[in-house]
């Protein structure tokens, strides 16, 4: 290869002169050799660091406490930083080479970029001298990596298990969970002569032991029960420990003795209890079993008798809890805020008369008890650990502002990281560096599912596995399996069930943070504290105070999220330049007008994020990030893409569209964004919207078999016949939005293949004869229909009714007539219902029977439906109701004899849209959603006002001034 080479480039010099003949033949006498074991020597490199992931999720999850082992163990970790950095830079040079053009031109510039190959060729020598001193440091100090004492790991587990309940030694101080230990001691004392099987379910300090402890200990238990166990599992049992701990608590000390139960096998004990048990009505506890194996072996135990026993168990893992039969299950939340405060003044101030706050703490005692979050160890323990300090402001404002480090270091607080720390200790590595992923995010932040994943795959840290399966699909079971770990709660769901967004507990966020940034894997700074951040650090989420960073300089960096929407453009720019290997940029809301001339430069960028941003044009030279996989350009000023963009073949989720304003009747409000040049090329997309259709681009869809979501607008009748050829290309199309051109193009949809995977489905414009196509029988798996001003003239609810998985229906301008009407049994799933600017529209018919699961119902602007459809009152599962532009006589039946009709409703919403402050500034909730919302995308399209609390554009509907008239009856 060498010699190859060196002729091709004294070729070109020969061109070129003698005097650069020299000047290469003296260089190429260098880079040859390097250029020729590079190769393998970069494979050998690779390999290596996947042993060293995998050896450090191995041990990361199994030591506790052993310093010397921490501190080798994190020399180990930054070699493994140091491997991702060659291979990282190996792209990065790869990449620059490969974008210089001609044959010629590329081997110019290997010689150019000789130094740095050089370098990258001495770094790979000093990491492969680093991993020898490693293992001889290990030999040296005696480390041991080995299987580790279960014995001790079992006691130490079972110690920090207890500490779930340490807080709580008498029954008059539990606060809070009163339904719950009502509800579990009545399934306990029920009359059943099976043998049942009890779960609490529930993240680390809740306080699922205590509550099991409460009712075990209660007196009516030991006299319903001929005899009781309690034993705690943990994650590192062993199952003979576990079942002699059952013979000794059932069984008479001296018998067993004698009996020589210490040396009996798990097979001989198992025959012991079941002996034992055979005519017993037993009670026995399971605390924190956390995997489905344990029930399996002391199953055999337990004997089915027919007597009515019970067996509870707690645990942290849905999928344990599942084992419970008949849904006797118990899932714990969070304290509500009064029982949040009883419980820590009564720790807190346990010395004074009635446990009364102090006027002078407060605020600071609230704002502590806030930060816990409702999470009963933690109020607890903080609460006891203030009890013994002076009731002093100074030394509380302290505390609070220090609390972050309090949890790391202080011992009192030991309890609460412990416990919190095992569910993260416990997770497999390749969930691990996700879980670790999510501390990046702002406290109280709704983490949503499409936009972690995304996030996750860019950084390499979900597995291809080979099934079929997409890694957007692998990722979501990630998400699944954390949720079932009560490592995060579902906050949202979609039309289908499906979680939309999760939040991360803020206590367990801070624990994670400081794994997180202990192991450099990532930082979230938020402006305090310290003003300097750690250049090891892989990921950096910056939240607020971005100017007060003295210190950012992380050549090692991946991730840089930012948050902190103050910052200034240069501040920016500066920034990037630093961060060569960088694989995702998100500068979501950041004040920037056109994308930072380095970002090209970035060759490693996958995902890419300058959504609600003011940047206007995409440059050309975008070609060079031949690894980007996600461009998210929503809410900007794009309004065409440069032909290049097609070049990226990795790309699998462009979004990207302009917002223009609020026009209740025009299909207009957002722009499509064209894209020139031929999208047959850009084959692993799996989502773009929203793209402007034209007659090239409806045919080259065709060819993109990948994808799963497609927005098109400005779609004409001409279009539709090649358009739909190219839908039924693909295979897995779940979501759909097409959209005419104007609202007087006809759409003639008549003759079409159905699309049997569709699930989401919006349809804006005009359609010919005034009649719903027949196409829509062909829709069996939808769950969210659109339908806009489409001018039908037939009542078009009884040509949906058939649709029996449809959960979200939204009619808006549909429909000419006078009359719609609901029969007994339409619409069985239906939970979401908009009608709107159905001008014509003076009475709603709902039989008893009809949409059975209704929960919210939105009309607006139905100028001639004077009085309150009846049959509302047959809807006992509707909870929200929200009335926008709708007649005063409407309004009026309200509170007249019409009133029981909605008297179950318990939110009753009423808005004028002439509220233009309210319009402008994003908050009209129901104005937005009923006239403007896709709901396919909903997440991914609108910005959740959670998401930045300091945006001045969002904000809730009632500080808009806009009138509430009916609420929370």
């Amino acid at each position: 290869m060498a010699d190859a080479l060196f002729v091709v480039l004294r070729k070109i010099a020969l061109s070129l002169g003698e005097e650069v003949l020299e000047k290469i033949g003296k260089e190429v006498v260098q880079v040859a050799p390097i250029m020729t074991d590079f190769e393998h020597s970069m494979k050998q490199i690779e390999g290596e660091l996947s042993i060293l992931q995998a050896f450090i999720g191995q041990v990361s999850a199994q030591r506790v406490s052993d310093k010397v082992f921490d501190a080798w163990l994190d020399q180990v970790r930054d070699v493994a930083h140091e491997v991702e950095d060659i291979i990282d830079e190996h792209a990065y040079l790869t990449a620059q080479v490969v974008d210089t053009g001609s044959f010629f031109k590329r081997k110019f510039h290997q010689i150019k970029n000789f130094a740095a190959w050089q370098r990258l060729h001495s770094q790979i020598s000093r990491v492969e001298a680093r991993i020898q001193r490693l293992v001889e440091m290990r030999d040296r100090y005696g480390i041991s990596v080995g299987e580790l004492d279960r014995r001790n790991n079992l006691q130490l587990a079972n110690q920090f298990s207890l500490s779930d309940s340490a807080y709580l030694t008498d029954n008059t101080e539990i606060v809070g969970n009163v339904d719950e230990i009502g509800r579990l001691t009545q399934w306990l004392l029920e009359e059943k002569q099976d043998r049942s099987l009890i779960a609490i379910l529930g993240m680390g300090g809740l306080g699922k032991t205590t509550i099991a402890s409460c009712v075990y200990k209660n007196k009516q238990m030991r006299t319903h029960f001929d005899c009781h166990a309690w034993v705690t599992v943990s994650q590192t049992y062993q199952i003979e420990e576990l079942l002699r701990e059952i013979v000794i608590q059932l069984i008479d000390p001296r018998a067993n003795m004698a009996s020589g139960f210490m040396t009996m096998s798990h097979k001989r004990l198992v025959e012991v209890i079941k002996t034992y048990l055979l005519d017993k009505k037993y009670f026995i506890v399971l605390d924190d079993i956390w995997d489905k194996d344990a029930w399996l072996f002391l199953n055999y135990a337990f004997v089915k008798n027919n007597y009515g026993s019970k067996v509870l168990i707690t645990t942290r893992r849905k999928d344990v809890s599942s084992l419970a039969v008949d849904n006797y299950i118990i899932e714990l939340k969070t304290l509500q805020s009064a029982e949040s405060w009883e419980l820590f003044c009564k720790k807190a101030f346990r010395a004074s008369k009635d446990n009364i706050c102090p006027e002078n703490l407060r605020s600071l005692a609230e704002k502590i008890v806030a930060k816990c979050q409702g999470l009963p160890l933690a109020i607890a323990t903080v609460g006891s650990t203030l009890s013994y300090r002076e009731l002093d402001e100074q030394e509380w404002t302290f505390f609070y502002n220090q609390l972050s480090w309090q949890l790391a270091h202080n011992p009192e607080l030991n309890w609460i990281s412990s416990v919190l720390n095992m569910s993260l200790h416990e997770l497999p590595c390749y969930l691990r560096s996700c879980f670790l992923y999510c501390s990046l995010y702002p406290e109280d932040y709704k983490i949503r599912r499409k936009r972690i994943s995304m996030l996750w795959i860019a950084e390499g840290l979900v597995e291809e596995r080979g099934d079929g399966a997409t890694m957007e699909e692998v990722a979501r079971n990630y998400l699944a399996e954390l949720t079932r770990r009560s490592l995060l709660q579902v906050t949202e769901r979609n039309a289908y069930g499906r979680a939309r967004t999760f939040l991360m507990h803020d206590l367990v966020r801070e624990v994670t943070s400081i794994t997180a940034k202990r192991e450099k894997f990532g930082i979230a700074y938020g402006g305090a504290g310290t003003a300097q951040v750690s250049n090891e650090a892989c990921r950096l989420s910056i939240q607020r105070g971005a100017l007060t960073l003295n210190s950012l300089g992380s050549s090692r960096l991946r991730s840089f999220i930012v948050f902190d929407t103050e910052v200034p453009c240069p501040w920016i720019h500066d920034i990037l330049s630093r961060f060569r290997l960088l694989r995702v940029l998100c500068l979501r809301f950041v004040n920037i007008e056109q994308v930072p001339g380095v970002v090209t430069e970035l060759y490693n960028l996958r995902y890419i994020d300058f959504s609600y941003t003011k940047v206007k044009m995409i440059p050309a030279s975008f070609r060079k990030l031949v690894n980007l996989q996600v461009l998210d350009l929503r809410f900007t000023y794009v309004e065409e893409l440069p032909l290049e963009i097609t070049l990226l073949t990795n790309l699998r989720h462009l979004h990207v569209f302009v917002f223009h304003g609020f026009q209740q009747r025009s299909l207009n409000w957002l722009s499509a964004t064209k894209i020139h040049g031929n999208i047959c090329n850009l084959k692993n997309l799996q989502a773009l919207q929203i793209v402007s259709a034209n007659k090239d681009l409806v045919s080259q869809l065709g060819n993109l078999k990948f994808m799963r979501s497609l927005a098109i607008m400005e779609v004409r009748q001409s279009y539709i016949g090649e358009l739909w050829n190219s839908l039924t290309k693909m295979p897995n199309l779940s979501r759909l939005v097409i959209s005419a051109c104007d609202m007087e193009e006809i759409l003639d949809l008549k003759n079409l293949k159905p699309l049997p995977g569709l699930k989401f489905f919006q349809l804006s414009g005009k359609l010919e004869t005034g009649v719903l196509p027949l196409i829509f029988y062909n829709f069996d798996k939808l769950t969210w229909l659109k339908i806009d001003w489409s001018g039908l003239k037939k009542d078009p609810i009884s040509s949906l009714s058939h649709m029996l998985n449809l959960v979200d229906l939204r009619l808006n301008g549909t429909y000419c007539g006078e009359q719609l009407a609901f029969r007994a049994g339409w619409f069985p799933k239906l939970s979401y219902l908009q009608l709107s600017n159905m001008d014509n529209l003076n009475w709603i018919e709902i039989e008893d029977g009809t949409m059975m699961c209704l929960n919210q119902l939105e009309l607006f602007g139905l100028g001639n439906l004077k009085v309150v459809p009846d049959g509302i009152k047959y809807i006992r599962t509707l909870h929200q109701m929200y009335l926008t532009d709708m007649p005063k006589e409407f309004l009026g039946s309200l509170q007249g004899n019409e009133n029981p009709i909605v008297q179950h409703i318990h939110n009753i919403h009423i808005f004028e849209s002439s509220d233009s402050e309210a319009v402008n500034n994003f908050c009209f909730v129901p104005y937005l959603s009923i006239v403007f919302m896709w709901g396919f995308e909903v997440e991914t399209i609108w910005p959740d006002k959670d998401e930045f609390s300091d945006i001045n554009c969002l904000h809730t509907p009632q500080s808009t001034g806009a009138h509430l008239a009916l609420d929370s009856r």
